[in-house]
């Protein structure tokens, strides 16, 4: 595949659709907001993953990718159509997209931010099977009335420990959007997760 196809359409309407649907999503955590396929990148990264990283990255944020992108015909269509320069460490990135969370390294590797700039932190990309067929995991914190319920499949390995992590590094810290094949939903930092008891 010619890394030259396969980008938006319609670059300035896409990806005002693709970020409305993410800054939904990172306001209200939980809710599954739909993204129609934009992008048609080579795989393994996803149409939905490929799309919100047209939409969030430019020339001015260094990119982390996970092995099986950093091996593809992903990594140079994401350079063409993006401009993202990569990122030498995960530390130094502001985005990381992971076509595999199942092997994805801990999420204290990645920028976390400082106490005067806690936004200089990573957001990672995780491609995702699904939001509904996974464990269920109840979310609680701002943007969400009581609880929320999200069940996402696959996950990095001890994800809810992770993240308990995470939140205890607040205001530093990741934030997480989920790419599912035809749709969103986001973790921002301030959200406590917990697996829901059978």
């Amino acid at each position: 595949m010619d890394v030259i196809d396969g980008g938006f359409t319609a670059p300035v309407f896409d990806a005002q659709t693709v970020f409305r649907a993410v800054m939904d999503a990172m306001a209200r955590p939980g809710t599954i907001q739909p993204v129609a396929a934009r992008a048609q990148p080579p795989a393994p990264l996803s149409a939905t993953a490929g799309a919100v990283a047209l939409t969030l990255c430019d020339h001015d944020a260094p990119l982390w990718l996970d092995t099986g992108l950093q091996a593809s015909a992903a990594r140079s269509w994401l350079a063409f159509h993006s401009g993202a320069p990569l990122a030498a460490t995960a530390a130094d990135a502001h985005f990381a997209l992971v076509a595999n969370p199942a092997t994805l390294i801990a999420f204290e590797n990645f920028a976390q931010g400082t106490q005067e700039y806690p936004d200089r932190s990573t957001t990672l990309i995780l491609q995702v099977e699904s939001l509904t067929a996974g464990e269920p995991l109840q979310l609680k914190g701002p943007g969400i009335e009581t609880t929320a319920t999200i069940a996402p499949t696959p996950l990095p390995r001890h994800f809810v420990e992770q993240w308990k992590q995470n939140g205890a590094r607040f205001p530093r810290g990741v934030d997480v959007i989920l790419a599912a094949p035809d749709a969103v939903a986001c973790l921002p930092r301030t959200t406590s997760i917990k697996t829901m008891e059978a």
